[in-house]
């Protein structure tokens, strides 16, 4: 059900029923939902604030997860203002969770209580559609259903993971290799993946220059698996500030695109540029530094369309192309990826009252490189 808009009252205690520590389950309810604390947006306008929502009671094949932190996106940011459509306030959003199962239905096989877990960007899928079978699930023909802001399979809206606990399908639910670091494990469920997934697809690896534009909450962490894959990586960033930090996570070469002689000295020579940028930006320019068969792949997704002149792309046979997240299967492998190359976003940790200057950090640009919101905080 949708999320029970209260006063922004940092400070409310919540009540018994809502304050569930680990290992604990929600007390049996007479109409199978129970209430947990939470942060939402009231409107597009107003600041997120402190509520509650209901969760259903899990089913035979749900998992009961207590969050213990959830990463901010800024698609999270992009969707409670609005930017990207409709939205059915007032919602909770979070789509990046980390977290302990406490509690799972009579005919799970794959999680057990007390496994440490993660949820990323969907909670569901048709499961029969042709990308469905194929693994693809967040390329479901019939629409997967997100973790926020989309309607669950009960009719209800989904609520994401700021919130003290959530209820998800077992297939949906990712085990989180102990090696990650629990609180910086968050952000690989959206960050992680969005990138993972087209430097896998367009087989970034030894041999292939690849570029990232962008050094951000997405492009330190296309940055840091691009080098894992053995890719020669090249930062593309507005100025030199976060040079250091780039070479730092393995990056070659780091260029500001500020000044224009960074386009004329590197024209046709990227095997794959992936731009992890949610702003407009010249993306001709961007083509023209692909060499023969090369690709650009937008993982940032601004409001405003990006124009592209066919004319660039019958030089060199050049691609333009998008990339979601990727499917349940992937998200797996990325994690294991991660856990065997020591790979972990550089994130700041934030209380729950923290979340609205978070927001207005995130879209300053003022973070290295993400937030993650201590849960307990909430509780």
């Amino acid at each position: 059900m949708p999320c029970q808009y209260t006063p922004p009252e940092w400070s409310r205690p919540p009540s018994p029923r809502q304050d569930l520590r680990y290992g604990e389950t929600p007390p049996p309810s007479e109409d199978t939902i129970f209430t947990v604390n939470a942060i939402a947006a009231p409107s597009a306008t107003e600041p997120l604030v402190r509520t509650t929502v209901e969760r259903r009671d899990p089913g035979p094949r749900d998992v009961l997860i207590e969050i213990s932190y959830a990463g901010i996106c800024h698609s999270d940011i992009h969707t409670v203002r609005g930017e990207w459509g409709e939205v059915p306030y007032p919602l909770t959003v979070g789509h990046e969770i980390v977290g302990h199962v406490t509690k799972v239905g009579a005919e799970v096989t794959k999680h057990r209580v007390g496994d440490r877990v993660g949820v990323g960007c969907m909670v569901n899928s048709c499961r029969e559609c042709a990308n469905c079978r194929a693994g693809q699930e967040q390329y479901c023909l019939n629409g997967n259903v997100g973790t926020y802001a989309s309607t669950d399979r009960d009719g209800t809206v989904t609520q994401g993971g700021y919130s003290t606990h959530i209820v998800v399908d077992e297939d949906f639910v990712l085990r989180v290799p102990e090696t990650i670091p629990h609180e910086a494990a968050a952000p690989l469920l959206c960050a992680g993946i969005t990138t993972y997934s087209p430097l896998a697809h367009w087989k970034a690896g030894p041999g292939k220059k690849v570029a990232v534009v962008g050094m951000g909450g997405l492009g330190h962490m296309a940055v840091k698996i691009a080098v894992a894959m053995g890719a020669e990586v090249t930062v593309l960033s507005q100025t030199l500030g976060k040079k250091d930090d780039g070479l730092r996570f393995g990056a070659a070469h780091y260029h500001a695109t500020s000044d224009p002689a960074t386009f004329e000295a590197l024209a046709d020579t990227f095997d794959l540029i992936v731009n992890t940028v949610s702003a407009p930006i010249d993306v001709n320019a961007y083509l023209r530094l692909l060499r023969l068969d090369g690709t650009m792949v937008n993982v940032g997704a601004p409001p405003e369309p990006l124009p592209v002149k066919v004319f660039t792309l019958f030089s060199n046979r050049r691609s333009f192309a998008g990339s979601s997240i990727g499917g349940i299967a992937e998200t797996q492998e990325m994690l294991d990826f991660c856990a065997e190359h020591g790979i972990a976003p550089e994130i700041e940790l934030i209380r729950a009252e923290q979340v609205n200057e978070a927001y207005e950090r995130v879209l300053t640009s003022d973070v290295r490189y993400r937030f993650v919101i201590d849960v307990d905080s909430l509780r």
